[in-house]
């Protein structure tokens, strides 16, 4: 149960975890991503104050509708340049009526369960029918998220997952078996962990890409996850010029989207590349995967507009059950 702290009711990470599950978790972001896409919530671009290499503080504001909550996540993000890197903060939620600030949310736990709740709203709307096996690039605590996320929406028979460490890649591996009672196999390279896989998420902390176009079967879908900045890109131009690219909000992946990015200023796609946010596709504005051969790229940065969701539901949750009680 969350605390309350001068009227200020507060969700620690264990709070979080007890209260929102991953299937709920889709449902919230998905809702949310359309509200982004039809302008229904209102949402700036994030800021960045740099702290050294590989060390960053973001403050990321937006607000749910007119006399709606609203509020920011302030998170840092650390790298210990070992291909790790950890988010850590709160998401701070405001009344939209009194303007008064009402609950505080670890942003860390927050993170660790909507973005691969994320990723897989994306999947479930850009991956063919029938893909049934899985390349995790990363071994990270969103390698397992996104693992157990996809999961839920197809039939996974194999996974496959990739990570710089080959001891912790086996350590992680038995351990995701075990949670997930999946076929999960430790690949001995990126490429190899790719290789004919119809569903590919990389969830790692690189700042240059670790994923080849020319890797990539026709019709696999690929959620790039883990680059947050306009400095980091996880695949090349290559995947991004061939595949259908779905962005998560185009005025962020224009401003830091770092795989886009690359792609533009190498000269082979322009801002028209970008075909849909995924909230049009959700809504049904635009057309997901055009084709059973397509590559569909989903490209995920992270919004406040999920976090506020998130933290305005748990809110909302908290405050039913006080008042049943």
């Amino acid at each position: 149960m969350p605390a309350s702290v001068g009227g200020l009711m507060v969700f620690d990470a264990a709070a979080v975890r007890a209260a929102l599950s991953p299937e709920v978790a889709r449902g919230i972001v998905r809702e949310a991503m359309i509200a982004l896409s039809d302008g229904r919530v209102r949402q700036e671009l994030r800021s960045f104050i740099g702290l050294g290499e590989g060390r960053t503080f973001a403050i990321m504001p937006a607000a749910l509708g007119e006399r709606a909550a609203f509020g920011a996540k302030l998170v840092s993000v650390f790298a210990d340049g070992q291909g790790h890197k950890s988010h850590e903060g709160v998401v701070i939620l405001f009344d939209g009526e009194s303007g008064a600030p009402v609950c505080m949310v670890d942003a860390g736990e927050v993170t660790a369960i909507r973005t691969p709740a994320a990723s897989a709203a994306a999947t479930d709307g850009l991956a063919r029918n029938d893909a049934d096996s899985l390349a995790v690039l990363g071994v990270g605590r969103q390698a397992l998220g996104h693992i157990v996320a996809i999961a839920q929406v197809r039939e996974l028979t194999s996974v496959a997952v990739w990570g710089r460490d080959p001891a912790r890649t086996a350590a992680f591996a038995q351990e995701a078996a075990l949670e997930t009672g999946l076929n999960v196999r430790a690949a001995e390279g990126a490429e190899a962990a790719v290789a004919g896989a119809a569903i590919v998420c990389t969830v790692t902390a690189a700042a240059d890409p670790i994923l080849s176009g020319a890797w990539i079967s026709p019709g696999t879908h690929v959620n790039l996850v883990g680059a947050s900045g306009p400095a980091q890109a996880e695949a090349d131009a290559d995947l991004v010029a061939r595949a259908r690219f779905i962005v998560d909000h185009r005025p962020h992946v224009l401003a830091h989207g770092g795989e886009f990015l690359r792609a533009k200023a190498a000269g082979v796609v322009g801002d028209g590349h970008i075909a849909a946010e995924i909230g049009e596709v959700f809504a049904g504005i635009a057309p997901g995967r055009t084709s059973a051969e397509q590559i569909t790229v989903y490209k995920s940065l992270g919004h406040a507009v999920q976090d506020l969701a998130v933290a305005a539901w748990l809110y909302a949750q908290t405050m039913k059950d006080t008042d049943v009680q």
